[in-house]
């Protein structure tokens, strides 16, 4: 492709993104202000979508997400959940490694709740203090997104606690921070004149390293079939064999 492809195919995922967005509820936007407010930054609108769309395809039931502040994905997996039979709720657990993200999530789900039959646990914990207390097998996917701790041993957990067929999702997999609907407070901070520079590169540098290996590690485990989806701002998604 050429470098004119390239361009027109950033435009294409431009609009892919704002599309997502515009199609967001009111609910939706006021919560991902909520989040960025509280200083945590949001994932893309059509990587949350994604996500829905993949729980109701599967017809998921029991949905794990590892996260840091993941509001934004969290209300998009409980709507997705939601839409699914009422007569055998699903359940989303979700692994918050920020207290705060967590009280978020309550209170979000607190305003829906008289409008959905899904069962949510929040739990703040590290993924691998929490994971292991979880029976195996019981779950249709497991997704995993924020803080880059939150990635560690994602396929040796997965593997545990997905049934055959279970799907595991690992977001940021190109490692895009800034391609969020809205910036953070942190980067309009940055902005405004504090010289933080050199410390974000080294950690983008890193996560980029560390992100590059999470690939390579997903198509050579033999556990799983993997892809790269080039959706918002990257995902792993990985099949349990």
């Amino acid at each position: 492709m050429s470098g004119r492809d390239y361009s027109k195919l950033a435009n294409g995922w431009e609009f892919i993104e704002d599309t997502a967005y515009d199609n967001e509820s009111d609910l939706l936007h006021e919560l991902r202000r909520q989040a960025l407010d509280a200083g945590f930054e949001q994932g893309s609108a059509s990587q949350a979508r994604f996500m829905a769309i993949q729980v109701r395809q599967v017809r998921a039931r029991s949905v794990i997400i590892l996260g840091t502040g993941a509001l934004v994905e969290t209300v998009h997996l409980i709507g997705a959940l939601n839409a699914l039979s009422a007569d055998t709720p699903g359940q989303l657990t979700a692994v918050d490694s920020s207290a705060q993200g967590t009280v978020l999530i309550r209170k979000a789900f607190n305003r829906m709740q008289d409008h959905t039959h899904v069962k949510l646990r929040v739990v703040n914990a590290k993924a691998d203090v929490f994971l292991p207390r979880l029976n195996p097998g019981d779950y249709d996917m497991v997704i995993v997104t924020g803080d880059e701790q939150n990635y560690s041993g994602a396929f040796d957990h997965a593997y545990r606690l997905l049934r055959r067929d279970g799907v595991l999702m690992l977001c940021d997999a190109l490692a895009l921070h800034s391609a969020s609907a809205t910036p953070s407070p942190r980067s309009q901070t940055e902005a405004s004149g504090q010289d933080h520079s050199g410390q974000h590169q080294s950690s983008q540098h890193d996560r980029v390293a560390h992100m590059c290996q999470l690939i390579d590690d997903a198509f050579d485990d033999e556990r799983f079939d993997s892809a790269l989806i080039p959706v918002g701002t990257g995902m792993i998604l990985s099949i349990k064999r």
